[in-house]
């Protein structure tokens, strides 16, 4: 028997193996999205619950904290360059490998698919309602990375556990013992279910989908048989090279990996906007325009606020829960510092990113973007894929962009299976203890998981991973509320120590990395 006849042998086996999960589990993922995503209808314009109640919180954490994203962004810098921060401050990483590290988890297929599908549903103005949520959500990231470092546990090694593990009992000790476990637990097990499908999983499939697209498709060397497991296994080894050093190496991975896939995909951006700086004003217009007075979209002005809304919280994760844990590693002695470098988040993720792939697709107004946008308008539930959307109009002034975007697809998926897989690491542990044996255990499983996501994509349970992710927001974000006045006294402390001069820049030999 042939080697092409065995591989041939075991895609089918796995196919069979694929399609009688899903078979089995779509139920399940459809009951538990039905509750998480639970829909209202405003006007004629049909949308999740749980988006409401993100949102509604960055605007009232944005209110309660006086806009303080908008007056703290020189601090934030500041705190970023490393100009407050000492070797010697409790943590594992520097501040701004915290924020590469919890950006990598949150830039990725999102920021390229999801715009797309956005812009072509709710038309450009999406982008208008998209970048103003971003920058409510950057004061939900201050407010949840504050508490992740103020009761974050640093162990005797050094290494720290933070974040919900850590907050979320102390919120919910008024309620007794027992449901602030039980909560907490909740929390961990739906985080843990995320990361190791839609964090691993997820991402190690489209990856070998966009190389393999890139490199010849189903002609190419990655199209032949067999060839998803062998990508798959090196995928792995090069993730447990980086794992196995804990955070700190992960942090200093994604400080070089998050500026690189910034450049490769803003640069690109930039590209097709600066070859067609005169259709800039027109695009800002309908931007504007498509804000407020939509046309051809469902439910117009609300609407299309609803998509924009929906596209931000599904891209930045502000308020999930799930940023504070790497942030609560940072090196420092003030928790409110890294709720200010978190503000970051929100705004390069949604506000940049997102605003830079809007602003593209509206410039390049390719044909299939106007098809896509007719047949949206005509019938809401036929939207194109948003990645094509996007790709196509990259492919317009950029006729190589598909080899971009495979390179920029890789480097997104990679850094978000690294900063997944520390996340997933603390929920892992919160269930079943610290120790060198279950830390272990996980990585291999951890492993594993990324060689089974590039061989099978297991649909119906990425779609139970992701209502298990934003299951996550109802009970941090509840414990965040909780906790807002321990957010306010950490701020009148900071500003406080840097009025009476307790709290001062250090000199550039003693910072961090000098």
């Amino acid at each position: 028997m042939s080697v092409l006849s065995t591989t041939s042998g075991l895609d089918q086996r796995l196919g069979q193996i694929e399609d009688g999960i899903d078979a089995g589990f779509a139920p399940v993922a459809e009951a538990v999205g039905s509750v998480v995503f639970f829909t209202v209808t405003i006007g004629s314009v049909t949308f999740p619950l749980i988006v409401l109640w993100l949102v509604a919180a960055a605007a009232i954490f944005t209110v309660y904290f006086g806009g303080i994203q908008f007056r703290s962004l020189g601090t934030a810098a500041a705190l970023v360059r490393g100009r407050f921060s000492r070797e010697s401050d409790p943590g594992e990483v520097t501040h701004f490998q915290a924020l590469t590290s919890a950006v990598s988890g949150t830039v990725g297929l999102g920021n390229i698919a999801g715009v797309g599908a956005a812009v072509t549903l709710g038309g450009p103005g999406a982008t208008f309602w998209m970048v103003l949520a971003g920058l409510l959500g950057m004061c939900t990231k201050f407010v949840e990375c504050t508490l992740g470092v103020k009761y974050r546990e640093v162990h005797e090694d050094g290494t720290v556990t933070g974040g919900p593990f850590r907050y979320l009992p102390v919120a919910f000790a008024r309620f007794g013992r027992l449901p602030s476990r039980a909560l907490t637990l909740f929390f961990a097990v739906a985080l843990f279910l995320f990361g190791a499908v839609g964090g691993n999983m997820f991402q190690a499939n489209q990856t070998y989908a966009q190389v393999r697209e890139a490199t010849g498709g189903e002609d190419g060397f990655l199209g032949s048989a067999g060839a998803s497991l062998v990508f798959g296994i090196v995928l792995a080894l090069g993730v447990a090279v980086v794992i196995i050093g804990g955070v700190s190496s992960i942090g200093r991975t994604t400080a070089k990996l998050v500026p690189l896939m910034a450049f490769v995909y803003v640069g690109a951006c930039l590209l097709v906007i600066g070859s067609n700086l005169g259709n800039v004003p027109d695009a800002f217009g309908a931007i504007l325009g498509g804000a407020f007075d939509p046309e051809g979209v469902a439910g117009g002005a609300v609407g299309v606020l609803i998509i924009g809304f929906q596209r931000a919280a599904f891209s930045n994760e502000a308020g999930l829960g799930s940023a504070p844990i790497v942030h609560s590693a940072a090196k420092t002695r003030h928790p409110v510092t890294e709720g200010f470098v978190a503000m970051f988040e929100p705004f390069i993720d949604t506000v940049v990113i997102c605003t830079m792939t809007a602003l593209t697709i509206v410039i390049a107004d390719t044909t299939f973007y106007a098809d896509a946008r007719a047949a949206a308008s005509a019938n809401p539930d036929d939207v194109a894929d948003g990645v094509l959307v996007t790709s196509d109009a990259f492919e317009t002034f950029l006729p190589w962009f598909p080899v971009v975007l495979a390179v920029a697809v890789a480097l997104f998926a990679f850094s978000t299976l690294l900063t997944w897989s520390y996340y997933t690491q603390k929920a892992w542990t919160e269930v079943f203890g610290r120790s060198a044996l279950t830390e272990g255990v996980f990585k291999v499983v951890f492993c594993l998981f990324t060689v089974v996501g590039t061989v099978i994509s297991f649909g119906s349970v990425v779609d139970f991973a992701d209502a298990m992710l934003f299951a996550c927001a109802l009970v941090n974000l509840l414990a965040c509320y909780l906790l807002l006045p321990v957010v306010k006294r950490e701020v009148r402390a900071w500003r406080q120590g840097r009025r009476d001069g307790t709290i001062t820049e250090v000199p550039v030999e003693e910072r961090v990395g000098s």
